[in-house]
């Protein structure tokens, strides 16, 4: 967290009869100021623990001749409705015999063909060597074209082109042989 302070263009002067002001306390709900008197420490810890607690990024307070700003670092903690799941074209068992799953090795945007009119690199009943392109995950304006690991037939397509994929996601079943 950062916090700034800033500065007075001018510096107030009290007259020499002028009686010291005792500190306001703080209350267990948080600052207790009357209006223009600055914070001091203990009051700007409370806020500071307020603002941790809050899902809020930013909180920026100003009285009198005193203003700061305390922002989070990290990501922001946005709430949101759960999306739906992605969609799997089909499930299909981890156990059986010789069936080997080609994984995402990044994350990114998985396409089946070089651009949306091409045909697809490889479809269900092909057959398949190793390094050949099965597919391309756009990952950062990159075009990175997976290449298979093994050979085989290419069982299913287990994602939906066009979607986003995660490191280590599956992206198709092989049937090796």
């Amino acid at each position: 967290m950062s916090t700034s302070r800033k500065k007075s263009a001018a510096v107030k002067k009290t007259p020499a009869s002028a009686k010291p002001v005792p500190a306001p306390k703080t209350t267990p709900k948080g600052p207790a100021k009357a209006s223009g008197q600055p914070l001091g420490l203990e009051e700007i810890k409370t806020l500071i623990a307020l603002v941790g607690r809050e899902p809020f990024q930013e909180f920026e307070f100003e009285a009198g001749d005193m203003r700061f700003r305390i922002r989070k670092d990290g990501p922001a903690q946005v709430y949101q409705a759960p999306l739906a799941a992605p969609v799997m074209l089909a499930a299909l068992p981890a156990e059986e015999a010789g069936l080997h799953f080609v994984t995402s090795p990044i994350v990114g945007t998985f396409y089946r063909s070089s651009n949306p009119t091409a045909a697809p690199y490889v479809s269900p009943g092909d057959f398949v060597k190793p390094g050949q392109t099965l597919c391309i995950i756009e990952a950062m304006k990159l075009m990175n074209e997976i290449e298979c690991d093994v050979a085989g037939e290419v069982v299913k397509v287990l994602v939906e082109n066009g979607t986003p994929v995660e490191y280590g996601e599956r992206l198709f079943a092989v049937r090796i042989g």
